[in-house]
Parts: C-alpha cells; sequence; structure tokens
C-alpha cells in the first residue's frame, strides 16, 4: 500500500482544537482536509464546523460572521445559517432561500478538546472518541489536575503522516535511539480489534525478564509502564504509569493539506505525585524528539525490516490500512 499525500483520504475522528479555542458566540476560520471552514459556538453551547463561504455571494463567515440565537450570520448582507446549514433569514426577504445549504460536518467535543468526522464516503461516524481519562485501566481511581494552557501544544507546518505516529506503538527499538532509553520496551500484551489498537509495554529489566507471573499469566501491575491506545488513524492516548505517577499524554495528527499536517497534544497530570508543572515539563520531552524524525520520514513499503520487528510492523499496516478511501474500513 502506498501513502497517498499526508492523509486526506483518511476515514475517522481527527482534533483540530480544544473546546477553550471557542466561548459562546465565537467564530474562526478552519482549514482541514484541504477545505475552507468555519467553526463556531452557538448560543445553546454546541460547537459546530460548516463550509465557510455563505452560499450567497462567497463571504467569509469565518472573517466577521457573528452568532445568532438562529445560527451564523454572514458580514457580508446578513444572511443566516442554522446549524443544519440551511438558510433561514434573508433581513430584506420575508422567505429563506431553500435552494441553498453549508456544507456540516460532524463534530464531537470530548475530552475537553474538539475533533471532527471525517470520511471520503461521506459516511457518518463509524465509532465514538474515546474517552482519554478511561482509556487506561490505572486511570481508575485518579484524580487529574485541571487541564490548563501549558497542557495544550500544538505543532503546525509539519509533513508528518498520521500512520507514521500509529506505528511507533509497534515500534520498540526507537526509544533507546531517539529517547535514550537504556534498553527497548518489552510488549506486555496487545488487543485490536475493529477500529482500536490497544497495546502495554513495560521498560526495564524487570518487565524484560518478568514480563508474566510466576503462574504464567499476564501481569498486571502497572509500574513502569506505557498504555498505547489508538481509535483509527487520528486519535491516540498513552497512559504512562511512572514512579511519579499516571500521566496521560494525547498525540492527535490532522492532514491540513496535501503538504501539512498539525499535532495536537494533550497532558493531563495525576495528583497523586505533585509536583504538577515539573512533571509536565518532563511529560513533553519525548514529543519533540520524534517530530524531529517524523517530518523528514518517507514511506518504504514495503519496509527492510530486522527479524523481530516483522509481525508488529505488518499487523499494524494490515490494520491501518482500512482507514483508507477505497479500502475496506470497518463497518
Amino acid at each position: 500500500m502506498q501513502l497517498h499525500g499526508l492523509g486526506l483520504d483518511l476515514t475517522g475522528w481527527f482534533q483540530i482544537g480544544w473546546s477553550a479555542d471557542f466561548e459562546v458566540g465565537d467564530v474562526l476560520p478552519l482549514r482541514y482536509f484541504g477545505q475552507d471552514l468555519v467553526g463556531w459556538r452557538g448560543h445553546d453551547g454546541a460547537f459546530r464546523v460548516q463550509g465557510r463561504f455563505c452560499q450567497h455571494l462567497g463571504a467569509s463567515l469565518g472573517h466577521g460572521g457573528t452568532v445568532t440565537d438562529a445560527g451564523i450570520q454572514c458580514p457580508f448582507h446578513g444572511w443566516t445559517w442554522a446549524a443544519d446549514g440551511s438558510n433561514v433569514a434573508i433581513p430584506y426577504q420575508d422567505r429563506p432561500n431553500k435552494a441553498r445549504k453549508l456544507a456540516t460536518w460532524t463534530v464531537a467535543e470530548a475530552n475537553e478538546s474538539l475533533y471532527l468526522w471525517h470520511d471520503a464516503a461521506g459516511r457518518p461516524p463509524l465509532w465514538e472518541v474515546p474517552d482519554s481519562l478511561a482509556a487506561g485501566v490505572h486511570c481508575e481511581r485518579r484524580e487529574f489536575y485541571p487541564l490548563d494552557d501549558g497542557g495544550r501544544v500544538r505543532f503546525t507546518d509539519l509533513r508528518v503522516h498520521p500512520q507514521m505516529v500509529a506505528e511507533n506503538a509497534v515500534d520498540a527499538h526507537h526509544f533507546r535511539f531517539v529517547h535514550g532509553t537504556p534498553t527497548s520496551p518489552t510488549v506486555i500484551e496487545e488487543r485490536v480489534e475493529g477500529p482500536t489498537w490497544w497495546s502495554r509495554v513495560g521498560f526495564g529489566r524487570g518487565w524484560k525478564e518478568h514480563p508474566r507471573g510466576p503462574d504464567g499469566a499476564v501481569r498486571t501491575d502497572s509500574l513502569n509502564t506505557i498504555e498505547i491506545l489508538w481509535s483509527g488513524l487520528g486519535v491516540s492516548v498513552n497512559t504512562e504509569h511512572t514512579r511519579d505517577g499516571v500521566r496521560v499524554i494525547s498525540v492527535n495528527t490532522t492532514p491540513v493539506e496535501d503538504g501539512t499536517t498539525e499535532i495536537f497534544t494533550t497532558y493531563w497530570i495525576d495528583r497523586a505525585g505533585g509536583g504538577y508543572e515539573r512533571r509536565l515539563d518532563e511529560a513533553k520531552l519525548a514529543l519533540p524528539d520524534d517530530l524531529a524524525i517524523w517530518n523528514h520520514q518517507t514511506y518504504i513499503d514495503p519496509p527492510g525490516l530486522a527479524t523481530e520487528e516483522g509481525r508488529g510492523f505488518r499487523q499494524m499496516r494490515r490494520w491501518a490500512s482500512q482507514f483508507y478511501a477505497g479500502e475496506n474500513v470497518v463497518p
């Protein structure tokens, strides 16, 4: 399978911002998947994404558009478009234009983040956005510091394909050379089902020498482990249990143009270990090292893999193929 562009043909949920980006009444221009969009939060509190240009004379709703009780109003002639894209008001005419509509995109608001559903075939969502703070079993009974500006980091103008980020889930050996760990982590368990890829890896000699308990069963302790969840190729959650406590990191890659992407990262730190600022800074250290690789990487198919890498990469690429237009996307 050859990758086309930087993911404009992908099916799935993709992050386009955070809830804090839009207060009630806010209107902002957006551009993702090669399309000009407008995002706005209505007086009812709901977030919407629609085609950016008024279907009257083409003015940009994202530049001067205003939110009314009925929808979003064009700054040029005051035409108002409802949440379903229909025209509901023309100030100087007693009836709306029923023949024209704005394109309307399906969105979800979860994890204090904003997501857009993209499917080239135009189908409604095939799965839901996962709850980031419930993705790892070790988050149970944990209390996290509130998400603040420091916990939201956006990287723009990248050339990082979403699949290259997902393949880190099976690339154990990069930890030694990119992140400087003494040894590569050990894959403890793995589950792949439909649009979901989940695995747990352990760091350190203890996990490498004893990944299972005396009875042969998979160990359930979690210190020095990472639970990795992928929901399609657009949404990921890493739940990391360190000696200081638990941190949850979401790294989401979203196509912008055929040649550019953005990465949205969100960091949650549990209260158990204290030291919020220090632990947040530590959580942010790894990703820039990954970006330095991904942003200059090309996709080789088939790759020249070491023997022990073969199974993981082949399985990951088979799983990822379902999210491309024209492939067997999960029903």
